[in-house]
């Protein structure tokens, strides 16, 4: 890997939100929602622009594409983590969280097995993403957790996190490599994608009402 493929300013972004993972963590469990808050945007302010300037200042590079998905996920991680112990039911997200990221882990050492590679910069999971962040971000600044407000921002927070999964896992350049590890149905109709994501979510439904 070439050295000005290394330090680039969208790798030093992506660094950057890696390294306040810690950060935020440490002033939540201390109390400071604000400012813990203001780390969430912050993050979310360096997840846009490492893709943005890459992509417009042709800086993409391998090293990027793999820290990228890892700084996003560790941030999530964190951020479902640390509001367990303070939001009621959050552990129903953060259990829905951790079953689909290590079910696109298994999918990737699957792909990586087989000589593929995961497709990380799709628009639904862009959706997902941003909306985790403005309802983590509105949950923690805002005096509405354990309230009907902030179950509803969990539950929204699950929809689309369920139907990025379900998108992702019927993408036709994931199944043409995962196959025939898995059982491959068809890419569903709008329909039945929404009676798949709502039936995905019911089970946590029932448990915040």
């Amino acid at each position: 890997m070439k050295k000005n493929e290394i330090f680039t300013i969208p790798n030093f972004l992506t660094l950057l939100r890696i390294i306040f993972v810690p950060v935020f963590m440490y002033l939540y469990m201390q109390g400071e929602h604000l400012a813990s808050a203001v780390m969430i945007l912050v993050c979310g302010a360096t997840d846009f622009l490492d893709g943005y300037i890459a992509r417009h200042y042709h800086q993409i590079s391998e090293l990027g594409k793999a820290m990228d998905p890892v700084a996003d996920k560790l941030l999530q991680f964190a951020i479902v983590f640390c509001m367990i112990f303070t939001v009621k039911h959050m552990i129903w997200l953060f259990l829905l969280f951790m079953i689909k990221e290590c079910s696109m882990l298994v999918c990737w050492f699957i792909l990586k097995k087989k000589g593929g590679y995961m497709n990380g910069a799709m628009w639904f999971g862009k959706i997902s993403t941003a909306v985790f962040y403005i309802a983590m971000f509105a949950l923690i600044a805002l005096p509405i957790q354990n309230t009907l407000s902030g179950t509803i921002l969990m539950i929204v927070t699950a929809f689309f996190l369920a139907l990025s999964f379900i998108l992702y896992k019927n993408s036709k350049k994931l199944l043409s490599f995962i196959h025939p590890y898995f059982i491959i149905s068809p890419i569903p109709s709008a329909k039945n994608l929404s009676f798949n994501v709502l039936s995905t979510c019911g089970s946590i439904n029932t448990h915040f009402g």
